[in-house]
């Protein structure tokens, strides 16, 4: 059976494994970039080829800031990925989104500092659009999974993407209210840009585990808290990959998929060729 799969999970905390895989396999692709957070995990999911990354390493041992996720998001265009779903515990900001909910959102605002979050450097520019950061068919898909799972899942919202590994204090969890976000995560970023750039679709299943600490009448966010909702969304988020999955046609429609056309800025013969060799599994169907 080849090492390829065209459909990627990338699992969040608490989701280090995936339940129903058959024909299961490991493999480390080497990458530029250095290895991965742990072996890509492939194999069928409901007859389809899948590739499983749990995002921290199994056992938790990358916090967010030390994630590779150039890297994570390479080795998995080497194994053929197009379509990449991220599975993420987050804070509510909203009422409305309570614990145990699960939110697709469709925008981001970026609080992280200092992570690399471009694969083209050291001698290529690009610049792709993102003013639609997650696939709008992933998203309804999932969505649709998670509605037949019988999961309470909202479509659309905003997400905003801290530093950590700290949760928020409560005056920036208001002002993150105030920007009318939806959710905060840790980890969607520079995930979803590096995706863009490898032309995957993506999108992130956002399980919420608590009211972040602006919500005065709940208890304040605790890693206990947070621990025991994310054993129940592992669940929940098993099974609306198991019902998602099988409806993911086989061809895209999207503008993910052609979204470094027209967008490497760079004359080609400026590119250093160390470059091209390099991003090559990116670029190399746009360059002479």
């Amino acid at each position: 059976m080849p090492d390829t799969a065209r459909i990627g999970i990338i699992g969040g905390s608490g989701l280090y494994d995936l339940e129903g895989l058959t024909d299961v396999r490991q493999v480390r692709p080497h990458t530029p970039y250095g290895p991965p957070s742990d072996a890509i995990v492939l194999g069928e999911l409901q007859g389809v080829a899948v590739a499983f990354l749990p995002r921290h390493g199994v056992g938790h041992r990358l916090s967010p800031s030390e994630l590779p996720a150039r890297a994570n998001i390479f080795a998995l265009k080497l194994l053929g990925v197009e379509r990449l779903i991220s599975v993420s515990a987050v804070g509510s900001l909203q009422e409305r989104i309570r614990p145990l909910h699960l939110v697709l959102p469709d925008q981001l605002i970026d609080r992280t500092r200092g992570r690399p979050s471009t694969f083209f450097e050291g001698g290529i520019v690009a610049h792709v659009a993102f003013a639609e950061p997650f696939c709008a068919e992933l998203r309804s898909l999932l969505h649709q999974g998670a509605q037949a799972s019988g999961a309470r899942s909202h479509l659309g919202g905003t997400m905003v993407v801290m530093e950590g590994p700290q949760f928020s204090t409560k005056a920036e969890s208001h002002l993150y209210r105030s920007w009318g976000a939806s959710v905060i995560g840790m980890t969607a970023l520079p995930e979803a840009k590096l995706a863009r750039e490898a032309e995957m679709c993506y999108a992130t299943l956002a399980c919420a585990t608590d009211y972040d600490c602006w919500h005065e009448s709940e208890e304040p966010v605790s890693v206990e808290l947070v621990v025991q909702n994310l054993l129940s969304n592992v669940a929940v988020s098993q099974e609306v990959l198991r019902r998602a999955i099988p409806h993911l046609p086989a061809s895209r429609t999207c503008p993910c998929a052609s979204a470094l056309k027209n967008a490497i800025i760079t004359a080609p013969a400026a590119i250093p060729v160390d470059v091209k060799r390099r991003l090559a599994p990116l670029i190399g169907k746009y360059l002479p």
